[in-house]
């Protein structure tokens, strides 16, 4: 069990945890007892290397790797057991949180064997103890934020009936400040092993609580941003968006910054500050995509021609499944160019997403092809024609 000591004379009180020696169970009095017969029927195991005696030595050495195949049986069977009953219920929360036990419970055979092992070579100091102590509070801190970390899907069930839309994102940001508060209380923990006295040292921030206030003006001035970011629904995780010349796909909402994955899937990291100061260009909630282009016919295209091939596309367009029907669609016969007669389309697609956008504009393309071939006319390309009004005289070459 743990133990505390605590000074209570003093105002500013130092507590001291310990909470490595509870582990062993005095395991280690069983075995140094199972040595004495030994070292009376054994002489030899008396003798010391390094100043440890060497029956000592050996069962140290034996109990640290008994701890290790105890971590591999725990493993295998009681932990491969609980994940195939898990498999049976209805919910898939209880696979994860076994799934997320498994490594802070086996390290934590490690600390046992680990302190075991000092202690039968009588070499366990303050230092040693220190450290385990640490490591072991760092374990099971270690196991809340894991479980903490499996629960993700329950944190976007919660968030989700106050706002279905921003569940993800909502519920990310409530579990990161969760899971740095239990980081917080941790290494608080920690520091109190080594006798440090938390309380005494959060006061003392106070001392230079202006500095700390300066130095953590851009960290307020971020969390700030990703409240606005949630509260005004600008963008949302998956979503393709354009913000201070950075462009891509929002993988995470932070408190403190917005992680963007470009297409060059480059991770680009931006301030929420700037996020939420900037202005944004969400691609993923326009719903459709412009198609605007110039076509050149050349100049041999009769009026008549030119009248039905822009009739035909823009009956085409009208017709096509894949263009927007609500939105702008415009052909008409625009300009008379330096050498071709230029058509203006201007229409939209009803997707946004890129891949099918670019289906689409293929298929507009080869349609738009078709109909200028059919009213035997074809598409102009920049060229000069030179006319010779005189030919010179045969007298004057």
């Amino acid at each position: 069990m743990p133990t505390t000591e605590v000074n209570t004379t003093e105002l500013n009180a130092t507590i001291d945890l310990n909470v490595i020696d509870g582990l062993s169970m005095n395991l280690e009095g069983t075995v140094q007892t199972m040595l004495v017969p030994l070292y009376e029927k054994y002489p030899f195991l008396a003798n010391t290397f390094w100043d440890i005696p060497l029956a000592n030595l050996l069962a140290a050495i034996s109990v640290f790797l008994l701890f290790l195949l105890f971590r591999k049986l725990f493993t295998l069977i009681v932990m491969g057991t609980l994940q195939k009953i898990a498999k049976y219920t209805n919910t898939y929360h209880d696979d994860k949180i076994i799934s997320a036990l498994k490594d802070p419970v086996r390290f934590a055979f490690i600390l046992i064997g680990t302190h075991l092992f000092f202690l039968l070579i009588f070499k366990e100091t303050e230092l040693i103890k220190n450290i385990l102590n640490t490591l072991v509070v760092y374990t099971i801190f270690w196991a809340i934020i894991s479980v903490l970390e499996s629960m993700r899907g329950l944190f976007h069930h919660a968030t989700e009936k106050f706002n279905p839309d921003l569940a993800k994102e909502m519920g990310n940001f409530i579990l990161k400040i969760v899971k740095f508060l239990v980081g917080a209380l941790g290494l608080g923990a920690m520091l109190q092993v080594w006798g440090i006295n938390v309380t005494a040292l959060v006061a003392s921030l106070g001392l230079g609580g202006l500095a700390f206030a300066l130095a953590a003006k851009d960290t307020a001035s971020n969390m700030f941003g990703s409240f606005a970011l949630l509260a005004d629904k600008s963008i949302r995780i998956g979503e393709w968006i354009k913000v201070g010349g950075v462009e891509g796909t929002v993988e995470d909402i932070g408190m403190r910054t917005t992680k963007i994955r470009s297409f060059e899937k480059s991770l680009i990291t931006v301030p929420n500050q700037i996020v939420s100061n900037s202005p944004i260009e969400n691609f993923s909630r326009r719903g459709v995509r412009r198609i605007k282009m110039h076509i050149g016919l050349t100049y041999g295209t009769s009026r008549n021609q030119v009248h039905t091939i822009v009739q035909e596309i823009r009956a085409m367009l009208h017709n096509h499944e894949k263009i927007s029907q609500k939105d702008t669609l415009l052909v008409n016969f625009e300009s008379f160019g330096d050498s071709s007669l230029n058509i203006f389309i201007y229409t939209f697609t009803n997707t946004s997403n890129w891949e099918r956008y670019l289906n689409i504009r293929e298929d507009i393309h080869l349609k738009i092809m078709k109909i200028v071939e059919d009213n035997g006319s074809s598409f102009a390309f920049p060229s000069q024609s030179i006319y010779v009004e005189q030919m010179p005289e045969e007298n004057m070459l």
